[in-house]
């Protein structure tokens, strides 16, 4: 068979990166927007390989029962497959549902990719508590899992339409609506889409605590930082606050970074009360060495601080994040911020480490947030090469997860509990904060 060939699949499991699987003739054929359980036809795009195929969903013949019309029109089975944006590949599912499934994903990757046989729990983003200084509407998530981006991203095609890219491509399509975004996000894509052609690129619209969307062009062949890039705008996580850059990193759902602050925070405190650190005490052993690596602009490291760990060192390779995780984290002493590259400061610290600094390591906790990509093995086992009493790791792709836990496990760590967070609803993306002990 060949690219544009139709064919009938029973679609039967789902599988890393959003996409589902059916066999024909015993070959593997990934699909986008199907639902376990359900009879489809497809047409092939990619026959190169020998060991799988990748089609289009072209028609549902049999439905699930978890199918719902898709959250965005505009991407939804009826229309044409290459005019369907990207960003929502599980928004014509159920949204428990689609948690059973990414929870399933992560689980399947552990086993698969590390050995890894553990519990693993599945929840939404964590409401805030009432006196967190925001309306209460916005204290939860909607019930429909839409309004939750605070950052999207807009394309300007060589044509000058601005939009999102289709799924899996590169093409810029027009949208009437941007259901994932806030009200006011949506609001500014919309009059974006519509206004005057801007030069291809990209633009990012961006809304901090304080409610107002920032614009930052970044238009293709320019390599300086756009100045609206570079305005510091202040994020609230609870009662406390974090400058950081326009331009730079920060979790895109609007409850997701209380929710893995909080969820970090929680972990700690638990580690503590069992004795893992701090020998039974309520908080981290206060002269103990934490370390919050890939800290951007200190998040993990004010969690740590917050948990009772008097020193905290918070690595980042960006230099804009670490100046802005200094002034974040001023109000503990002990605490400071250090820019390089986490896999050349750990290399670092193990030539330079004194016998002193090295038993404090051994004491204290290591929080990661490595990206998407993960951590890597000569991180992972440089991490593990410092013994401390435990690892918390934050990730936002199971598979890289996964692989990162086979090497600490290979080097004396397992992992105690995975606790998983939808923070991407309506997307095949999660995160997940998974706790290493020593064995």
């Amino acid at each position: 068979m060949q690219s544009g060939d139709l064919i009938d699949l029973d679609i039967t499991d789902v599988a890393h990166g959003g996409v589902f699987v059916g066999r024909h003739e015993g070959r593997v054929v990934f699909v986008p927007d199907a639902i376990p359980g359900e009879r489809v036809r497809v047409r092939l795009t990619d026959t190169a390989k020998a060991s799988f195929w990748r089609a289009e969903l072209v028609d549902v013949t049999v439905a699930s029962p978890h199918r719902r019309p898709h959250v965005w029109r505009q991407a939804d089975v009826d229309m044409p497959p290459e005019q369907r944006p990207g960003g929502a590949d599980f928004g014509h599912i159920e949204l428990g549902h689609q948690r059973a499934l990414k929870r399933h994903v992560l689980t399947d990757a552990l086993q698969r990719f590390a050995g890894v046989d553990v519990p693993v729990s599945m929840q939404g983003a964590l409401p805030l508590v009432p006196d967190a200084g925001v309306p209460a509407a916005q204290t939860a998530e909607s019930p429909d899992g839409t309004g939750w981006r605070t950052r999207v991203s807009l394309h300007v095609g060589p044509d000058g339409r601005v939009g999102p890219f289709a799924a899996r491509s590169h093409r810029v399509v027009a949208v009437d609506d941007y259901p994932l975004a806030t009200a006011a996000v949506e609001r500014a894509a919309r009059r974006r889409g519509s206004g005057v052609p801007a030069r291809p690129g990209r633009i990012d619209l961006v809304q901090p605590t304080d409610g107002r969307v920032r614009v930052i062009p970044r238009p293709d062949g320019r390599r300086e930082l756009p100045p609206e890039a570079r305005e510091t705008i202040v994020e609230r996580v609870g009662t406390r606050e974090f400058r950081v850059d326009a331009g730079g990193f920060w979790q895109v759902h609007r409850l997701a970074a209380w929710t893995l602050s909080t969820a970090v925070t929680g972990v700690l405190r638990d580690l503590a009360a069992d004795g893992v650190a701090g020998d039974g005490a309520p908080v981290l052993d206060p002269d103990a060495w934490h370390l919050d690596l890939y800290g951007g602009v200190g998040l993990f490291a004010a969690a740590l601080a917050d948990t009772g760990g008097v020193r905290v060192t918070s690595v980042e390779a960006d230099a804009a994040a670490t100046e802005h995780a200094g002034a974040n984290l001023a109000e503990w002493v002990g605490a400071r911020a250090e820019t390089e590259r986490v896999d050349r400061w750990l290399a670092g610290l193990s030539r330079s480490a004194s016998p002193a600094e090295r038993e404090r390591l051994r004491r204290g906790v290591v929080v990661l947030d490595p990206p998407r990509s993960g951590a890597g093995g000569e991180v992972s086992a440089a991490i593990a090469g410092l013994e401390p009493a435990a690892v918390v790791y934050v990730a936002c792709d199971p598979v890289a997860l996964a692989r990162d836990l086979k090497t600490f496990r290979e080097r004396g760590y397992a992992a105690s509990r995975v606790d998983a967070y939808d923070l991407f609803p309506h997307s095949h993306h999660l995160e997940a904060v998974a706790v290493l002990v020593p064995v």
